[in-house]
């Protein structure tokens, strides 16, 4: 497998994440990396290195990252320590190809670096990231205090520790208290859980839900996080197991049998139905088919959409970071929501901080890298500061087991994400799966839409992963 090949398909569809999977709040500084200051801390990026490549930063430690948080790391480390720090962050759509282009030419900066989790195995074959495990940094000194899918995520393919995350994204459903009362009688978020207990159970509660007058999503899409509990690939051979189909059958029938709202993830209605009432799309105007309804201009769409069935929607399914973007768009449902485990343990993104393999500052960088993800006080810093961000270090989220969120009607969700993260098995991630999930996503659009039956689709999807993954056996 050619490292280029893989990198060329991660910047066509993987970079989505980098702009949502850190947290989705402007006012923590999450989840917005595409803007002004971006574009000038770019090209201030090109402009910190001299011509032959050396470092022109002084004594100034340099952060190059995807995550607009880190920039708020940054501030408080230097606050801490008096140390400078420069964070440099990048747009999605950029940042593999800046990262190749800075270590491969030798540059000594940046000093840190980051990847999510789709594009952590080829910087690491790359030698992109610093042998942490080695003196003086001895990261496995630390491996308890870290949940244990996200310090697996930052080994390589030997067990070597490159990177550790401050936070874990786990996947949970965000459903409304209210509405489950209504329709189901209860808002307990165990008994809830059992009506997404798996992907048949879904499309009963779909149906329940329309028949009371409600829509269960907002679009097709928000079990994404939960499309299967097992590997793509397995001793080099395609594995398309019945929790995929089933997914995909689900999908499907949310769609041809008009069980949700028809509102795309990250749409104005997507984050319209947080807050209450939402026009009843269509299915063209889902896969925009009919573009005469602009779902991304708020206005536009409120004039358009005006004389529409409005409806109510029950559920989101969405990271542990999707706490704070529901947060910033609920308005007067706010302490109406509740939060229950899905059909599979799934998660969504994550920065993933490690010290680049060319700085010339990797004492003061693992220090840095220390601060964020490893120092207690740091953890409950971010835990205020973010407004609900979830840390990866264990002995702060114990401490913060039985905090309350009042948006979710008193819920104790530290203690609900430490519980989903330590059923993530990261064993079962692959190289491949951002790719093969996107083709399989792919058929799965083809189906519902009637664009091909699901032989021609899942021929259609075989061939890509033939073309692309030689060395992946597929048995049709």
């Amino acid at each position: 497998m050619k490292r280029k090949k893989l990198i060329s398909l991660m910047l066509a569809g993987a970079m989505v994440l980098g702009a949502t999977a850190c947290g989705g709040s402007d006012s923590a500084g999450s989840g917005t990396s595409a803007d002004e200051g971006t574009e000038q801390s770019v090209a201030d990026a090109g402009d910190a290195q001299t011509e032959d490549g050396a470092s022109s930063g002084g004594d100034k430690l340099v952060v190059w990252t995807l995550a607009k948080d880190l920039e708020q790391f940054a501030e408080y480390y230097q606050e801490k320590t008096g140390t400078a720090v420069e964070t440099v962050v990048i747009e999605p759509a950029n940042y593999v190809t800046k990262v190749q282009t800075a270590l491969n030419g030798g540059q000594k900066e940046p000093d840190i670096i980051v990847g999510e989790p789709q594009m952590l195995e080829d910087f690491y074959e790359a030698g992109y990231f610093e042998d942490l495990n080695q003196a003086p940094y001895n990261a496995q000194d630390y491996a308890d205090q870290i949940v244990d899918y996200v310090w697996d995520v930052g080994q390589d393919a030997d067990g070597i520790q490159r990177a550790i995350s401050y936070q874990i994204t786990p996947a949970g459903i965000y459903y409304r208290r209210d509405i489950a009362q209504t329709v189901f009688g209860t808002d307990d978020p165990d008994e809830i859980g059992q009506l997404f207990a798996d992907y048949p159970t879904i499309m009963e509660t779909a149906q329940t839900l329309k028949d009371a007058g409600y829509r269960i999503f907002a679009s097709d899409a928000e079990i994404n996080y939960f499309s299967g509990d097992s590997a793509w690939v397995i001793d080099g051979v395609l594995n398309v197991d019945q929790g995929r189909k089933d997914y995909q059958d689900l999908c499907v029938y949310l769609y041809q049998d008009d069980l949700t709202a028809y509102a795309n993830q990250w749409s104005t209605p997507w984050y319209q139905a947080m807050a209450g009432e939402v026009p009843i799309l269509t299915a063209d105007i889902q896969n925009y088919a009919d573009d005469s309804v602009d779902v991304w201009n708020a206005e536009e769409f409120a004039e358009a959409t005006k004389d529409l069935a409005k409806t109510e929607v029950f559920a989101f399914g969405l990271p542990s970071w999707g706490v704070l973007t529901m947060r910033d768009n609920v308005q007067g449902t706010s302490g109406k929501w509740g939060v229950c485990s899905g059909p599979a343990y799934g998660f969504g993104g994550g920065t993933f901080i490690g010290i680049s393999s060319m700085s010339e500052r990797k004492e003061q960088a693992w220090d840095f890298l220390k601060f964020c993800t490893l120092n207690e006080d740091t953890a409950n810093w971010w835990i205020e500061k973010s407004e609900g961000d979830t840390v990866s270090l264990i002995p702060v989220l114990e401490a913060h087991a039985d905090d309350e969120n009042e948006v979710y009607g008193g819920q104790k969700l530290y203690k609900f994400w430490l519980e989903q993260a330590q059923g993530i098995d990261y064993s079962k991630v692959t190289r491949y799966d951002k790719f093969i999930g996107d083709e399989w996503g792919r058929a799965t659009t083809a189906i519902k839409t009637g664009e091909m039956n699901k032989e021609e689709a899942w021929n259609n999807f075989y061939d890509q992963i033939e073309a692309t993954y030689p060395e992946i056996t597929v048995n049709r």
